[in-house]
């Protein structure tokens, strides 16, 4: 690579590492200190922590190896802000992260001041080979901010007084009802293109058959899935999988996680707000999806199906820079929301593809590790950065998580 085209890169990845860095610091300017200790159940994890782990992250994989001058700001963080790496070594238990009120604010924020001083050497050095490890880094910050807010959401739901942060939504009304669009199927590409960054998982690109098979316009909206609720959906065990009715019967759900009793409120990030029946419905799991596709008489797409449905229309959504945290009203032009708003639950379980080859040695535990009872959602949220989504990009949680801004788009097969 030419000198001035090299130069050229190195500015742009530093420009991208200061903005996406100051971003997750942007984040948490709201927040007070009671805030950043928050941690309502092992599933979530404090802002604060949030924090540390991104700022770990690039001093464990990037500074510590590669900067020869390079001094780590207290030996204990790499202990108390490893996440599930076991290459790296132990970890301080995840459902006690609430109880390190040490380091305080000040202390993080002192060590990411440091780590991003350090970080500005490293990357104008033009190390090779470096260059797609500090991206890695920055996608993981980024994943990592969407994170920070649907913890918080969970966390501060807790709280009668309703704390807000975002901007409420202005009202929606009622969508017009579905429309499905039909795609004929055959021989087709899935996976990361090779053009931009992608996580191992999206790797590598192959070839799938799909048999014809429709797809809704747009995601299930609050009105359409509160029909559900008052048709009795969540008493009838002809609806649900196995596995979800024990769910339902464990947890005596009802609703959607943050609906109120009376199915007209919900918390929001905008705090206790009306539950208006064209907004994008968010918060259920894998479960409740496939139970409510059944009962609409429709099914969950594949992973496939959604990616290439997706593969060729714009992003276009709601997403983590509008600022409001909340999805959208849903719109009926065609395929709207593939992108943004809410992640859409796939009938597909979180498994490698053909020839799959995880990174060597710690890193490789990103995604890798985690390919066992767990189901795939596709296209991000309004917590998600518009900039780090795209087609083949693959989220994996457990059926019974719905913390996370989840919803349901239904699919369909030709009669």
């Amino acid at each position: 690579m030419p000198d001035t085209a090299r130069q050229d890169a190195c500015a742009t990845l530093m420009a991208r590492y200061q903005r996406i860095r100051a971003f997750s610091e942007q984040l948490c300017d709201p927040l007070l200190t009671e805030d950043m200790g928050l941690q309502a159940c092992p599933d979530v994890s404090p802002p604060r922590w949030h924090l540390a782990h991104t700022t770990w992250f690039f001093e464990t994989f990037l500074l510590k190896p590669h900067l020869a001058d390079y001094r780590v700001f207290h030996p204990q963080f790499e202990y108390l802000f490893n996440s599930y790496y076991n290459g790296i070594g132990e970890q301080f238990a995840r459902p006690q992260r609430h109880l390190l009120s040490r380091p305080t604010d000040k202390d993080v924020y002192a060590w990411r001041q440091q780590v991003d001083v350090a970080m500005v050497r490293l990357i104008e050095q033009q190390q090779p080979g470096l260059t797609d490890l500090v991206t890695l880094g920055l996608n993981h910050e980024q994943q990592h901010q969407e994170l920070l807010l649907t913890d918080l959401k969970y966390s501060l739901s807790f709280n009668p007084l309703a704390p807000t942060l975002g901007q409420p939504l202005a009202k929606a009304d009622s969508p017009a009802p579905l429309s499905f669009q039909s795609f004929s199927g055959g021989l087709v590409e899935i996976g990361a293109s090779g053009q931009g960054f992608a996580f191992d998982n999206e790797t590598p690109r192959h070839r799938v058959w799909l048999e014809p098979f429709t797809l809704a316009n747009r995601p299930v909206s609050n009105g359409e899935f509160r029909a559900f609720i008052e048709d009795d959906g969540y008493r009838r065990p002809e609806l649900w999988l196995s596995d979800g009715w024990a769910w339902v019967q464990a947890q005596h759900s009802q609703r959607p996680l943050y609906w109120h009793e009376d199915l007209d409120r919900h918390f929001t990030l905008a705090g206790l707000q009306p539950l208006h029946a064209g907004q994008i419905l968010a918060h259920v799991n894998y479960y409740e999806a496939d139970a409510y596709a059944r009962w609409a008489g429709k099914r969950l797409p594949t992973e496939q199906e959604w990616e290439h449905a997706a593969a060729a229309q714009p992003l276009q959504g709601h997403f983590v820079e509008n600022g409001s945290y909340q999805p959208g009203q849903a719109r009926d032009t065609a395929m709207a929301h593939l992108f943004g708003d809410v992640w859409e639950w796939t009938a597909s379980a979180y498994l490698p593809y053909p020839g799959f080859q995880a990174a060597v040695g710690a890193v490789g535990e990103y995604n890798g590790k985690f390919m066992c009872n767990q189901m795939v959602l596709r296209g991000g949220s309004c917590a998600s950065s518009r900039e780090h989504l795209r087609a083949s990009y693959r989220n994996f949680f457990y059926p019974h998580h719905r913390w996370q801004f989840s919803g349901i788009r239904l699919a369909g097969d030709p009669s």
